[in-house]
C-alpha cells in the first residue's frame, strides 16, 4: 500500500507562501489560525471532523503541530562564526573553549525559556479550545526531547491536565539533518534512557545503541530528509489520532513539508508551524509522494 500526501491550505497564516517567518514570529497567536473568532477552534476541529466524514475510502486528514526546539548551543556558535564558516570549519568540531556545541548539545538558557513560551502559549490555545494533540512524537536529539519535556510535561506539570500525563515515541527518522556536523551526531541509547525513562519517554522498537546514520565525511541530502518524512508520515497515517505533535528541528520540519509540497519556511527556534495534509492511497501502479518540492539549498 502507497500513500500520497498533501498540504491543505486556508486554515493558518503560514499557509501562505509569500508570509515572512520572522514577522510573523515563532509563536503567533492562534498558533497562526486565521479564524480568530472566539468558537475558532471549535469550528477548526468540526471543519477537520467534516473533512474525514466526507473523505472518499481510503483518504484521511490529520493536523501535524510542527515544533521546532529550542535555542541550543550549536545556533549561539553559528551565530557567532556565521554560517559560512560554520558549515566549513566550525561545526566539524564539538568546541572552541568554553562554548561547546557537540555532540548532541543542550538548550541554552535562553532555548529553555523559549520552550516554556511555547508552553505558554499551548496553556493560552487549549483555554481557547485548540484540539490537543493524541500522539506526541520527538527526536532523540536532546535539544528536541528538553523541549517537548518543557513545554508538555516535566516540572510544570502535564500541560494536559492533573489527570493526563503525555507520553512522547522517540523516532529515529525525526531527527535533524545528520553527517558532518557534530551537533547533529546523537546519544546512545543507554545515556538517552538515563535521562528520559519510561513510561513518558518511549524509544520506537529497533532503536540502535549507537547512532548507525552520522558520518564525519558525508552530510544528508535534502531529498533524503524528505524521505525520512515520507517514512514518519506513512507511520503516523496508518494509525487513527487525528491530531499530531512531532517536536524536531529546522531541518526536518522542512523536509516535513517538502514532502507535503509546501515551500520552505524558516521557523525561528521554539517556534511552532501546524499544517493540515491529507493523505491518500493509491495503487501500487501510481508513484506515492516520493517527489517533494525542490528544496532550497540550505535548510
Amino acid at each position: 500500500m502507497s500513500l500520497s500526501f498533501s498540504a491543505v491550505s486556508g486554515f493558518f497564516t503560514q499557509d501562505e507562501h509569500l508570509v515572512d517567518p520572522i514577522f510573523l514570529g515563532p509563536l503567533p497567536l492562534g498558533f497562526g489560525l486565521l479564524d480568530t473568532r472566539e468558537s475558532r477552534w471549535a469550528e477548526f476541529r468540526a471543519k477537520i471532523d467534516q473533512l474525514n466524514a466526507n473523505a472518499p475510502e481510503g483518504t484521511s486528514f490529520k493536523v501535524f503541530f510542527l515544533g521546532r526546539h529550542g535555542q541550543g548551543f550549536h545556533n549561539v556558535a553559528e551565530s557567532k562564526f556565521g554560517t559560512k564558516a560554520w558549515d566549513e570549519h566550525w561545526s566539524k568540531l564539538n568546541g572552541e573553549g568554553d562554548l561547546v556545541w557537540g555532540p548532541d548539545p543542550l538548550l541554552t538558557p535562553y532555548g529553555e525559556s523559549q520552550a516554556l513560551e511555547a508552553r505558554a502559549a499551548w496553556e493560552t490555545e487549549i483555554s481557547a479550545g485548540i484540539p490537543t494533540p493524541q500522539k506526541f512524537y520527538s527526536s532523540p536529539h536532546k535539544r528536541a526531547l528538553d523541549t517537548w519535556t518543557l513545554t508538555f510535561a516535566g516540572e510544570q506539570g502535564s500541560i494536559l491536565g492533573a489527570n493526563e500525563n503525555p507520553a512522547v515515541l522517540i523516532l529515529e527518522n525525526c531527527r535533524e539533518e545528520y553527517g558532518e556536523h557534530t551537533c547533529d551526531l546523537r546519544s546512545s541509547l543507554s545515556s538517552l534512557r538515563s535521562i528520559y525513562p519510561a513510561p513518558t519517554y518511549t524509544f520506537e522498537e529497533g532503536f540502535a545503541e549507537n547512532d548507525p546514520l552520522w558520518k564525519p565525511d558525508e552530510r544528508e541530502t535534502k531529498a533524503h530528509i524528505a524521505s525520512r518524512a515520507i517514512a514518519v508520515l506513512n507511520r503516523i497515517f496508518s494509525e487513527p489520532d487525528t491530531y499530531i505533535s512531532i517536536t524536531s528541528h529546522g531541518g526536518f520540519i522542512n523536509g516535513f513539508l517538502s514532502a507535503i509540497g509546501r515551500s520552505y519556511y524558516a521557523l525561528p527556534t521554539g517556534g511552532v508551524i501546524p499544517v493540515v495534509v491529507k493523505g491518500t492511497i493509491v495503487s501500487n501502479a501510481v508513484e506515492h509522494n516520493t517527489s517533494p518540492a525542490p528544496p532550497p539549498s540550505e535548510y
